[in-house]
């Protein structure tokens, strides 16, 4: 059986933990920041962990080598 490719796209978005968790960049926050409120421009820095049923989507059909 030949080898599955991994989803270019999820190469760019995603990473993992070393506990096996999925980690994304935070949405909304590339353009007219200046009508967005500071709290929401605040927490949208950095990353976030991907909730399991999203986690186990990306793991299973996208990273199929990132277990």
């Amino acid at each position: 059986m030949p080898k599955m490719k991994t989803k270019s796209a999820a190469k760019k978005r995603f990473r993992l933990t070393g506990t096996g968790k999925v980690r994304a960049n935070v949405a909304y926050k590339r353009h007219m920041l200046r009508n967005k409120p500071q709290k929401m421009k605040r927490q949208a820095r950095g990353t976030f962990i991907l909730c399991d049923a999203d986690a186990t989507i990306i793991k299973r059909n996208f990273l199929p080598y990132g277990r």
